[in-house]
């Protein structure tokens, strides 16, 4: 490792530590200076997309965007430069971001309208953590990454299921009521069912017949009661990976799960929940728990359930 970074030049070690690293006062000035660009950048785009402000300032803003993109260019070709991987980061999450916030000006020379997805630059504002020092915020997104991550799979199905629901009763409505109600087709009545279910209700198509309005009653109230299944999926492994994503044990005697994520005994009935771990017994006297049969079981005596 020694040798490794005596072979990296001693400018590149200092670029490397003003760039990437927060702790020194370069680090830090050439973070705030990195973000007031950022800021005014976004600012700038989106002025430019008023039309009384693009009328009066317009090439000036389009000269102060060209002007960001160049500063972002040498930026992103100073990372790579000081990066030791250059490749790993370029393949980053802020690398790539760092590559998608200069694309939309050198593209929008072919295609206009792609310049103002320059406020996807906006994104990487998340450096101002890492300057604030804020590591705890940081640490809070990660254990809400980890719950979405962790319930990718189980939010899919819930997801898949509500397609299907939504085709079918997309589908039903356009027989129901037909093209003389605006139901001109099944895509269209496809899209009446997701802004229904979802309870946004645009008011563009509304069905006309008793039964299409019963129908769209009932899609109302499904679409209140489906809000709350990727929440309660998303809440219970929010609190796995709060809790260090280790699920609760259940005990293997009464089948309770009552008890904290790291306990080694059954709050209970006192059972070993680690495989393992001994049982606690003083005395040579059976353990106490709520079931009056398992002191039956521990003495041997079938008499003593009727003593308890």
């Amino acid at each position: 490792m020694r040798g490794i970074r005596e072979r990296i030049p001693s400018w590149r070690r200092t670029l490397r530590q003003v760039i990437f690293e927060s702790d020194t006062r370069s680090g830090r000035a050439f973070d705030a200076a990195l973000i007031t660009a950022i800021v005014l950048s976004v600012v700038a785009v989106a002025l430019e997309s008023v039309p009384s402000v693009r009328l009066a300032w317009g090439p000036r803003l389009r000269s102060l965007e060209w002007g960001f993109t160049i500063l972002f260019t040498v930026e992103l070709l100073l990372r790579l430069l000081s990066a030791p991987h250059p490749g790993r980061y370029l393949r980053s999450f802020f690398g790539v971001v760092d590559v998608i916030a200069v694309l939309p000006t050198y593209t929008g020379v072919l295609l206009p309208g792609a310049r103002y997805l320059l406020t996807i630059r906006v994104i990487r504002l998340l450096r101002v953590f890492r300057l604030l020092k804020l590591t705890a915020y940081v640490r809070e997104a990660h254990m809400i990454a980890t719950a979405l991550r962790m319930s990718r799979r189980k939010i899919g199905v819930f997801m898949l299921a509500v397609v299907l629901l939504v085709v079918i009763l997309g589908s039903l409505m356009y027989a129901i009521e037909g093209e003389v109600s605006g139901f001109t087709d099944i895509p269209t009545s496809i899209y009446w069912a997701v802004v229904t279910m979802t309870t946004v209700g645009y008011g563009d198509l509304s069905p006309q017949t008793p039964l299409g309005r019963f129908l769209s009653s009932l899609i109302m109230l499904v679409g209140y009661s489906i809000i709350a299944v990727p929440t309660g999926v998303f809440s219970v492994e929010l609190s796995r990976a709060s809790s260090g994503g280790r699920p609760r044990a259940r005990c293997r005697a009464c089948g309770s799960a009552a008890h904290d994520p790291d306990a080694r005994f059954c709050t209970r009935c006192g059972t070993p929940l680690v495989e393992g771990t001994p049982e606690v017994n003083t005395g040579g006297q059976p353990r106490r728990t709520n079931d009056p049969g398992d002191a039956s079981r521990a003495t041997g005596d079938p008499g003593a359930d009727l003593q308890s």
